[in-house]
């Protein structure tokens, strides 16, 4: 029977950490990061890291702008659903020792929410009736559709790793059986698995050179070329938190066995890692690949991205 306290902490893990509080400031902070260092690759100072900070609560006080054709519900109430979807992510994610919820169907359920991220986005886009929108939310379904099966390869390698003879979907399940028998990361058989993961990172997230829905030069902002204001600041969060649920998921998979046991003290160990996953993401994948046209995104993830995937996924039902 849930009582007062309970209300309480679930309230607490929902809305303060590791909910949306948690997960809003460490996006802000990773998009800032992301901006910085694509910046000095492009021999460019850049902006400071509190920019993404300044642009969210600048949007927030703009006027919101809903355009005649649109479907103002749907409009307004998608940016809302993938914030939801996002903040409800980070409860699944273990936090070196530390689960705000826990099943045994986690994987699945963080698979379900990400994807459901993807398609408020895309539905956001339609509801506004912009045809120009609907250039982006076509370009945004076919990187989602890319992406999406080495993600699964990737998630299936880990399941497997873990649960031996059968597959084990709790996120629980995968951290503590890293406590026991060392990071994922350090197994040879998941290394491909992990390089598969970084990839997909920046295509989840839609950063450089995966941005192909965005097309800056062609239709700016893509599916959100009609949203103004708040509504297109809780977008441009949502993005910026996509990145910590995106690398926390990464530092969970492969480096979960890595904790000291002192929950704070775990919490900021958890976010200098995932910051150091966004840099290694953007650097790895800015050395392998050049911007991709969006008739390349297939190739590329079907073929490279999910045979890296594939690869760990066969050493390791053979037992490697």
């Amino acid at each position: 029977m849930t009582g007062p306290f309970d209300i309480l902490k679930y309230a607490f893990y929902i809305l303060i950490f590791p909910g949306a509080l948690f997960t809003s400031v460490v996006g802000l902070w990773l998009a800032g990061v992301d901006r910085k260092v694509i910046a000095h690759m492009q021999k460019r100072i850049g902006p400071p890291l509190r920019q993404p900070i300044y642009d969210f609560f600048k949007l927030m006080g703009k006027e919101t702008i809903i355009p005649r054709a649109a479907n103002k519900l749907v409009f307004l109430g998608a940016p809302v659903i993938d914030f939801i979807s996002l903040a409800i992510i980070m409860l699944f994610i273990p936090i070196f020792g530390f689960t705000a919820v826990s099943g045994s169907a986690d994987l699945i359920v963080i698979l379900y929410l990400v994807t459901i991220s993807g398609v408020a986005l895309i539905v956001g886009g339609s509801s506004s009736g912009s045809p120009y929108a609907g250039i982006g939310i076509s370009r945004e379904m076919v990187t989602m559709m890319s992406y999406e099966l080495p993600f699964v390869l990737v998630l299936l390698a880990v399941a497997k790793k873990v649960g031996g003879t059968s597959l084990v979907f709790s996120m629980d399940a995968i951290a503590n059986w890293q406590a026991t028998n060392g990071s994922l990361l350090f197994q040879w058989s998941m290394i491909p698995a992990a390089i598969a993961f970084l990839i997909i990172i920046p295509a989840e997230v839609g950063m450089q050179p995966f941005d192909v829905a965005e097309a800056e030069t062609e239709i700016c902002e893509g599916p959100l070329i009609e949203y103004s204001g708040a509504p297109l600041g809780m977008f441009k969060l949502c993005t910026a938190m996509k990145m910590i649920v995106m690398t926390g998921l990464f530092t969970s998979l492969f480096l979960g066995g890595i904790r000291t046991g002192i929950m704070p003290l775990d919490a900021v160990l958890f976010v200098v890692i995932c910051t150091v996953v966004t840099v290694i993401c953007i650097t790895t994948v800015h050395a392998i690949t050049a911007r991709l046209k969006i008739e390349h995104l297939f190739k590329f993830f079907w073929t490279v991205v999910a045979g890296l995937a594939l690869t760990s996924l066969i050493l390791v039902w053979l037992g490697l």
